[in-house]
């Protein structure tokens, strides 16, 4: 059974990170535990995007989907606030145990990417996403860019 902590305030400037939901995850679906969040304006109810944190550690979350999975709204681009969550997250992340930190995104996706490597990540491999990962592949995904974080290394 997951235990879920309260992950504070998290705030850095004008981002802040609104918890909406812990989800159990659901093993018979692949489906890990998880934390669910809106990145918003602080101080506001103003949604720039979202942000989740997954706890598993299957091979799919390590290989191909990461422990992060982010998006943000496209006016709200280029504030770099993607990275400035995922590091919001990092201590989270690290009370879970999580370390290293993967984040996966495709190799086409040079926001993404950077923002990975704003936040500390170091680029490990492309890998191709096998035939059995159905729902990458039915979005015609068919790489994905796996970025390390040490947390600890990096004063997590």
């Amino acid at each position: 059974m997951t235990i879920f902590y309260d992950p504070g305030r998290l705030v850095d400037g004008d981002l802040e990170l609104d918890l909406v939901e812990r989800h159990r995850g659901d093993p018979a679906r692949g489906l890990s535990p998880a934390y669910f969040f809106f990145m918003k304006r602080t101080g506001t109810p103003t949604v720039m995007g979202g942000i989740n944190l997954r706890l598993g550690d299957s091979e799919d979350v390590l290989m191909y989907y990461g422990h992060i999975g982010y998006g943000v709204d496209e006016g709200y681009r280029g504030h770099h606030y993607a990275a400035r969550s995922c590091m919001l997250l990092f201590p989270l992340a690290l009370r879970h145990g999580i370390d290293p930190l993967w984040i996966t995104c495709n190799p086409d996706n040079v926001p993404s990417r950077r923002a990975c490597e704003l936040a500390g990540g170091v680029l490990a491999e492309i890998v191709n996403i096998p035939a059995r990962i159905t729902d990458l592949r039915q979005r015609g995904e068919r790489q994905k860019c796996r970025y390390r974080f040490d947390l600890k290394v990096m004063g997590y």
